[in-house]
C-alpha cells in the first residue's frame, strides 16, 4: 500500500538518513575525504530544511490543487468541527466500539519496555547509535514486502487472528531483547563490535518487524472491514488513532518508568547512596562513584511480558471475538 511505503521512506528519511550523517565518525568514514569534529548536518539544519520543505509543499498543493466538485458525494460527512466532534462521541458510546477502544489502548503494554528503551540501552552499552540507524537500510525490503504478503491472510473475515497469533512471538521477542542487552555487556570489544555481534541484533530485529507488521497489517484491516461506510473517513481516523496511541502512551511510561526502577549504590564512599540527583552528586564530591546493581530496563522487561501474557491469555480470546459481532454493531446512528 502506498500509505505504507510512505512510512517507510519517512522513518528512512527521518532517522536512518539523518541519524547518518549527523555523525561525525559516518561522515569522516565515508563521506569525507578531511575528518571534522561534527556531522555533515545538526539538528537545527535537519529541522529548518524540513519545516521548509513542508511549507513550500503545502502551500503549492493549497494554490495549485482544485476540488473535483463532481465527484463530491450530496451530502458530507460533517458539516463543521463541532458536528464532527458529535460524530465521534456518538461512535465511541457504541458498545463494540468502547470494548475496542479498551483493549487496544491495553493490548500494547506487553511490548513496551521492548519497543521504547532496546535501542537505547544498546546505544547506553557502547553500540553506535550510526550503526543501529543503518541496519534499517535492508530492513527497508523487508517493511515494503510484509504488508504486501501478511495482508494475503487478513483480507478474509477475520483479521484479528493474526494479531493474536503474532502476539506471543512479538514477546517473546521482548524476552530475547532482554538477552540482547544482557548480552551486549558480556561481548568483548576494543572500540567496534565484532560482526558476529552486528548481524545477531539485525535478525532479532528482523524477526520482531515480522510480528510487529503482521499485528499492525491485522489491525489495519480489522478497522477498515468495520468502519461504517457512510461516515468511513471519520471514523476510520479514530480507529488508527486510538491504536497508534495503544503503542505511544505504553511507551512513555516505560521510558519515564527506567530510572526510578533502576537501583544503584555508592561505591568508593562510606553512608552515600545514589537514589536521587543530589545523592550522587554527593556521592562523587565525597570520592565514590555510582554503580548500577539492578538495571530498570530488566525489570521492566520481565513486567511488561508477565503483563502482556496476562492479556493474551484473559483478554486475547475477548478481543478476537469483536470480529464476529454484526455489522449493525459498529453502525452509528447519526443525529441530524
Amino acid at each position: 500500500r502506498s500509505s505504507d511505503l510512505g512510512q517507510t521512506a519517512g522513518y528512512f528519511m527521518g532517522n536512518v538518513l539523518f541519524l547518518a550523517l549527523e555523525s561525525a565518525d559516518f561522515c569522516n568514514a565515508y563521506l569525507r575525504f578531511q575528518p571534522q569534529k561534527r556531522g555533515i548536518i545538526t539538528l537545527g539544519d535537519f529541522m529548518f530544511f524540513w519545516g521548509a520543505v513542508f511549507l513550500v509543499t503545502t502551500t503549492l498543493v493549497a494554490v495549485l490543487k482544485k476540488e473535483n466538485c463532481k465527484d463530491r458525494p450530496a451530502k458530507e460527512e460533517t458539516q463543521s468541527i463541532k458536528e464532527t466532534y458529535k460524530l465521534l462521541i456518538s461512535i465511541i458510546k457504541m458498545p463494540a466500539v468502547f470494548t475496542f477502544c479498551i483493549m487496544i489502548l491495553t493490548a500494547k503494554i506487553g511490548f513496551s519496555a521492548a519497543d521504547a528503551v532496546t535501542g537505547l540501552k544498546l546505544v547506553e552499552q557502547g553500540v553506535p547509535k550510526e550503526h543501529l540507524a543503518l541496519m534499517a537500510v535492508p530492513m527497508v525490503p523487508l517493511q515494503i514486502l510484509l504488508p504486501l504478503i501478511i495482508s494475503k491472510y487478513t483480507a478474509g473475515p477475520q483479521p484479528l487472528n493474526i494479531f493474536y497469533k503474532a502476539m506471543p512471538f512479538r514477546l517473546l521477542m521482548g524476552f530475547e531483547f532482554f538477552l540482547l542487552v544482557w548480552w551486549t555487556a558480556k561481548v568483548g570489544h576494543e572500540g567496534a563490535f565484532p560482526t558476529y555481534y552486528y548481524i545477531a541484533v539485525f535478525l532479532s530485529y528482523a524477526f520482531h518487524q515480522i510480528s510487529v507488521y503482521s499485528m499492525y497489517v491485522a489491525i489495519m484491516a480489522f478497522n477498515a472491514k468495520v468502519s461504517d461506510p457512510l461516515i468511513g473517513g471519520t471514523y476510520m481516523t479514530l480507529l488508527n488513532t486510538v491504536s497508534n496511541l495503544g503503542g505511544n502512551w505504553p511507551a512513555t511510561v516505560a521510558l519515564w518508568l527506567v530510572d526510578p526502577l533502576t537501583v544503584k549504590e555508592c561505591v568508593g564512599a562510606q553512608d552515600q547512596s545514589c537514589g536521587t540527583s543530589d545523592a550522587t552528586e554527593l556521592c562523587g564530591k565525597h570520592g565514590g562513584s555510582c554503580v548500577t546493581t539492578l538495571d530498570g530496563y530488566y525489570v521492566e522487561s520481565i513486567v511488561c511480558v508477565i503483563l502482556g501474557i496476562g492479556w493474551w491469555l484473559f483478554l486475547g480470546p475477548k478481543f478476537k471475538k469483536l470480529q464476529d459481532e454484526e455489522h449493525s454493531a459498529w453502525k452509528c446512528k447519526r443525529t441530524t
